[in-house]
């Protein structure tokens, strides 16, 4: 939730932030009293909040008078500089991974602690996914996720570990200690992979883009990954060809 907005002296922008921070990737679309709730706002002013938003295109409203971001919000989101960088980049090198494989195809960078999905190329419809371009998903559930976490600085892995982690399937690895050694394996082989731990029926292989800073190391900006039905058959070409547009990905971003 934003907070509390609805104390006096809260600005018109704090009250509009609040509003459009009460949708996640759990609230894709809310009623006027849940907005309300989670804005911590008095329902007449999210109302006349609402009424502006959807008659600017920053938000929709569905048929059961439910609100959704809207197209006109994701633009305005998508010209942050880093990321529509990184997407005109990496384009050309999804697109080709695509044409390969006919697999889905992943590019994405970490939020906090979750994986933001910048783009993706729908691959073979039988296999589940879940991701679009825009949605954010658990970390520790998905190969792109892994590979930003196994990356991320040591205080936030270490926070992450110590928290309770959601559990799409059956099969997700949420136990601290073997999470960690799955993250340290990541770091030392160059890749992750996961099997039925965000979707049943999907696993995925995914490695890092980086790129050099200006002291010469190399910072993980990115990742990229491919979703499949199995790795049983294809790991090591579904590898290689991530590998090499990595490099390549890394190698063209300014």
């Amino acid at each position: 939730m934003s907070g509390n907005v609805s104390s006096p002296g809260a600005t018109v922008v704090s009250r509009v932030l609040a509003v459009l921070y009460a949708f996640d990737n759990g609230h894709r679309r809310l009623g006027v009293t849940d907005l309300a709730r989670r804005a911590d706002l008095p329902v007449p002013t999210v109302h006349r909040l609402l009424r502006e938003l959807v008659a600017g295109e920053a938000l929709t409203r569905d048929a059961e008078g439910r609100y959704a971001i809207g197209r006109r919000l994701w633009d305005v989101g998508m010209l942050a500089p880093e990321q529509t960088e990184l997407q005109q980049v990496a384009s050309p090198f999804l697109s080709d991974i695509h044409a390969a494989t006919r697999a889905t195809v992943h590019l994405a960078v970490r939020d906090g602690t979750e994986v933001l999905y910048l783009d993706r190329l729908s691959g073979r419809a039988s296999v589940p996914v879940v991701s679009r371009a825009g949605s954010r998903l658990p970390l520790h559930a998905t190969g792109v996720g892994k590979v930003l976490l196994a990356h991320a600085p040591a205080q936030l892995r270490e926070d992450y570990l110590a928290a309770v982690l959601r559990r799409p399937t059956v099969h997700t690895i949420t136990h601290p200690e073997r999470l960690g050694r799955q993250l340290a394996a990541v770091r030392r082989e160059g890749y992750a992979t996961t099997e039925d731990e965000m979707t049943l029926g999907a696993c995925s292989i995914a490695v890092p883009i980086t790129r050099a800073t200006s002291g010469g190391e190399q910072e993980v900006v990115a990742a990229l990954g491919i979703v499949v039905p199995t790795l049983k058959r294809e790991r090591t070409r579904l590898l290689a060809a991530l590998q090499v547009a990595a490099r390549g990905i890394g190698r063209s971003l300014p």
